[in-house]
């Protein structure tokens, strides 16, 4: 028979807790699928990658998306790839931040910007949809614009009538090679943002 204290030991202790405040959700747009992981447009997908196996963590399949996390700083930072393609990213960014009970202002969307050159850093706290079917469903879902954002830069060099191929294709050479070097500064913005707030990150980041 389990003594008094071995009874304790055995009980199952309650999970704890975490604070709200102290999650983020960092969302990366992207498309499911290989034909599309390579391409202009899913950049998001590939800044929450790089992010994950640099933190040596690994995605899960769940509902509506792709789930990774880890810690930093006494934060806890859940990194997610929806499975909804582009266009309906609302879904799953809407489940996740009612799932984990994440206050919007702890939500960073990770996305490409036609607008921006090569690599180029935006961070914003709102903003229109800009065209974007990504953002315009995020919008729709949220029933709101100002949640933040960070968008990368992938340029508008593209002939008329070309921009669904041009998001659509995949990095010249010569942006592949560059591409390390900006995911370390989107990393670190990322960190940034759960530890430093959102107004020290744009300070910081804006134009790096």
């Amino acid at each position: 028979m389990l003594s008094f204290f071995g009874r304790l030991l055995n009980k199952k202790q309650p999970k704890e807790e975490v604070d709200p405040m102290k999650k983020f959700l960092i969302v990366g747009l992207g498309n499911i699928g290989p034909k599309y992981y390579n391409t202009r447009h899913n950049i998001g997908f590939k800044m929450v990658d790089f992010l994950a196996e640099k933190e040596e963590v690994s995605f899960s399949t769940d509902k509506l998306g792709d789930i990774a996390s880890f810690r930093f700083k006494s934060r806890t930072i859940i990194l997610l790839k929806p499975s909804t393609y582009m266009n309906l990213s609302g879904k799953s960014v809407s489940y996740w931040l009612t799932k984990e009970k994440i206050p919007l202002e702890n939500l960073l969307v990770v996305t490409d910007d036609l607008n921006l050159t090569f690599g180029a850093i935006r961070v914003k706290t709102k903003g229109s949809d800009g065209g974007h079917n990504g953002l315009k469903d995020i919008q729709l879902q949220l029933k709101t614009t100002a949640y933040n954002r960070f968008r990368f830069g992938i340029s508008d060099a593209f002939s008329k009538g070309r921009q669904v191929d041009y998001v659509l294709g995949e990095w010249s050479p010569e942006e592949e090679k560059l591409l390390p070097e900006r995911f370390e500064t989107g990393a670190e913005l990322i960190k940034s943002f759960a530890t430093a707030g959102i107004n020290i990150t744009m300070n910081t980041f804006n134009g790096k």
